[in-house]
């Protein structure tokens, strides 16, 4: 299939031998030290912490240059610039795509060389870092019952707390209630319940209305399909888990829990939903960032994402184009979460850094910035409110008095869809497998998947039975 000029594609840079390598790293290594947050001794090396900078590393806030992670930083800063403590906090934002940036983690953790104090690592890396000794255990009281449940399931490994939800994720179905609209279809509010039969059934009214719409329209829907990065993993996992109640590729200990006739269903639901029929071309070479262009200009009236493109579609969409509902079926959980690094000599200054940017008013501010945020309080306190930054959608202005941030707000502020479709979305997402070998897990789930994309694509039957055999030799078995 031809591929769009200027479609770039993410390679993974990361071998699969690496988890294994850690592992052994982490049993040398031994258990973490779970001192009180509020404490001044380093876990790292029993002494009190060195005053000076602690160094935060992450990917790329998707709220922008100057964003919302960075003014909740500023804050904390301002705020130890008044206690005279000696500490100030600084964020670095590594480039490149999500493989990379573990690349760089391991790297710079494993060296010993403390360029790091904290770490936001996505949800599925953290039983890799826990597991390879690279990540200092927590006190529990950073995670509490205020921590939404699904997201709080993350930051454990071997029963002890390694990470704090920092911002969560989870997939979502935006489709453009104009078309529906142009296509006769009266009722453009899909809300809960919506099934794939019922999106299909709707994309076919789009095709029959084709010209009529209001935009170069090409296919029903689009979604991040790339086998090159996590898209293809992800779309796999949301169909597997939709296929079979209770869906699972791993135990809790990391261990292969697959059968054949799971991923023979998971396969047959993916197929069902990738099929040409409904699909945008382009999907195969997509990325995020591809798809929601597809999307915002047009080509498609369905689009599986994530909830930053909450914001980001409606500085071009109106509330009256745009719809939000949550995805058909099952759909994964994603986010980051932020640990402390083992070789930190400011373990303790860092967990007072960690608990800060995870609290409720900051939370509060993730989740008015457009992240999903991880603690229920965010949607449900209307008296909890964000006083420490400013996120962009908070009714400012250009110089000639046009809001910038076009983002639908409810009574209170929070982004309208929040509490009615972001949180369930959240509360009943799935996670993809737990283990420490998640990347050796995602390349070979990856790999067996883009046959269906290839001229002769084989059977439901064989790839379920190749893919199991792939699985039971990437990961340990029961």
């Amino acid at each position: 299939m031809s591929r769009r000029p200027g479609r770039g594609r993410v390679r993974r840079g990361v071998s699969a031998l690496l988890p294994l390598l850690l592992l052994a790293v982490g049993c040398a290594a031994g258990g973490g030290n779970g001192s009180d947050v509020r404490g001044g001794q380093s876990a790292a090396a029993g002494t009190a912490d060195v005053p000076g900078e602690i160094v935060l590393a992450s990917g790329r806030d998707v709220t922008g240059k100057g964003g919302i992670r960075q003014q909740l930083i500023a804050e904390w800063n301002r705020q130890q610039e008044a206690r005279g403590s000696g500490f100030r906090a600084r964020l670095v934002e590594l480039p490149g795509s999500a493989d990379q940036q573990r690349s760089q983690l391991l790297g710079a953790l494993q060296s010993g060389s403390a360029e790091y104090d904290v770490v936001n690592l996505d949800v599925t890396w953290v039983p890799e870092f826990a597991a390879a000794g690279l990540v200092q255990q927590l006190p529990d009281q950073l995670v509490d019952s205020d921590v939404i449940k699904s997201v709080a399931d993350t930051v454990r490994w071997g029963g002890d707390l390694y990470a704090v939800p920092f911002n969560s994720d989870v997939g979502l179905l935006f489709y453009r209630r104009d078309y529906l609209a142009s296509a006769g279809v009266t009722n453009t509010d899909l809300g809960k319940g919506t099934g794939w039969p019922v999106v299909q059934r709707l994309i076919g009214a789009l095709d029959a209305a084709g010209k009529k719409l209001p935009g170069p329209y090409v296919k029903g829907w689009t979604s991040q399909l790339d086998a090159s990065y996590e898209g293809l993993t992800v779309n796999g996992i949301e169909a597997f888990a939709s296929a079979a109640d209770g869906f699972a590729l791993t135990d809790k200990d990391g261990r292969y829990a697959g059968s054949v006739a799971d991923l023979q269903a998971g396969l047959d639901e993916l197929r069902n939903r990738t099929q040409a029929a409904y699909t945008l071309p382009d999907a195969v070479h997509s990325d995020e960032a591809d798809t929601l262009t597809d999307f915002a200009e047009g080509r498609t009236g369905f689009l599986r994402h994530w909830p930053y493109a909450y914001r980001t579609l409606h500085q071009s969409l109106s509330d009256q184009q745009l719809g939000v509902a949550p995805l058909p079926g099952k759909a994964v959980l994603g986010g980051q979460n932020l640990a402390v690094a083992r070789g930190s000599q400011r373990s303790a200054a860092a967990r007072q850094l960690v608990g800060f940017l995870t609290g409720k008013e900051s939370e509060r501010c993730l989740l008015d910035a457009g992240f999903a945020a991880t603690r229920l309080s965010a949607y449900e306190d209307n008296g909890l409110v964000c006083n420490a930054a400013k996120p962009s959608g908070q009714a400012t202005a250009s110089p000639t008095g046009e809001r910038t941030d076009r983002m639908p707000r409810d009574a209170n502020g929070r982004p309208a869809y929040a509490r009615g479709t972001l949180l369930p979305a959240l509360e009943n997402a799935v996670q993809r497998p737990r283990t420490p070998l998640y990347g050796a897990f995602s390349q070979t789930f990856t790999a067996q998947l883009s046959r269906l994309q290839s001229d002769k694509p084989p059977s439901d039957a064989q790839l379920a039975k190749d893919l199991d055999l792939q699985l039971k030799g990437a990961l340990p078995t029961r």
